[in-house]
């Protein structure tokens, strides 16, 4: 039986309060190119599924993600090894302008998310953060975007960089049930200080999902996680990314722990600089 993780309902969809992130895998590491190369070149579809499978089997059955074939193939496997369905949260991009590659349009790319088992769909930062009016406090288009969605029978929802975009999208009455916001100990790719992005999550009228909670890690564990679980609300969410398999319990454990107002007791990493200290 699958340990059930702490869970939120996000329009009218349950979801564990962790959810996969996916640049690990897919080899977006906010690092370096080579570190990038090297992801790309660990990350087969086997060992992704290996990671989603502990995710699965605690109850973190959620996943985020551009559209990757790659990504889905190793979803399914991970699927079929534990017996727990994965709800797919994608974060596509698309042309916003005319004239541009017929595959790349909305309603094409759109198509393609619903075809890959979209249950969300949040057009990735690039084309929200394009579409924000800060002058004339809106979000241009934006309605034509979520209908596209609602029509292919996905959730929308908003992936950001911007503050901004949570504080428009709830003032103007956008036709979404979530976002998806930059939130961490370090202000790391933040636009301001992370107590004013902690006081737009919290007065957020839907719930927001938390990214990058350490760093590109940049943060520990521990560190970056206690500081997101515990700044947010019940209803909000935390995506992280892990590399392997121990790292997926690693976070799942550490969270639950934190969750709980405990301590962590976790091992420790062992160093001959750390001995005098045992």
């Amino acid at each position: 039986m699958m340990n059930e993780f702490p869970r939120t309902t996000v329009g009218g969809v349950s979801l564990p309060r962790l959810i996969v992130g996916t640049n690990w895998f897919l080899g977006y590491s906010h690092t370096s190119l080579a570190k990038d190369k090297f992801i790309k070149a660990l990350q087969t579809r086997e060992r992704i599924a290996e990671v989603l499978a502990v995710f699965l089997d605690r109850g973190v059955d959620a996943v985020m993600a551009p559209l990757s074939q790659h990504l889905e193939e190793a979803i399914r496997e991970a699927e079929d090894r534990t017996g727990h369905p994965m709800t797919r949260i994608l974060t596509p991009s698309f042309n916003l302008l005319p004239g541009g590659d017929p595959a790349s349009n909305p309603e094409a790319v759109l198509d393609q998310a619903k075809a890959l088992g979209a249950t969300f769909c949040l057009p990735h930062q690039c084309v929200t953060d394009a579409l924000v009016d800060r002058m004339h406090d809106v979000i241009r288009d934006i309605d034509r975007y979520t209908a596209l969605i609602r029509e292919r029978e996905m959730i929308p929802g908003l992936s950001t960089h911007m503050p901004e975009t949570v504080v428009i999208a709830d003032k103007t009455g956008a036709d979404v049930e979530t976002y998806i916001q930059i939130y961490n100990a370090a202000g790391f790719l933040m636009q301001v200080e992370a107590d004013w992005v902690m006081r737009i999550i919290g007065n957020a009228k839907k719930p927001v999902m938390t990214i990058k909670p350490l760093a590109a890690g940049k943060l520990l564990p521990v560190v970056g996680l206690a500081f997101a679980w515990n700044t947010i609300r019940d209803q909000d969410m935390v995506v992280v990314g892990t590399t392997t398999a121990d790292e997926a319990r690693e976070v799942i454990d550490l969270s639950l722990t934190l969750l709980e107002r405990r301590l962590p007791d976790n091992e420790l990493q062992r160093t001959r600089s750390k001995k005098s200290l045992e």
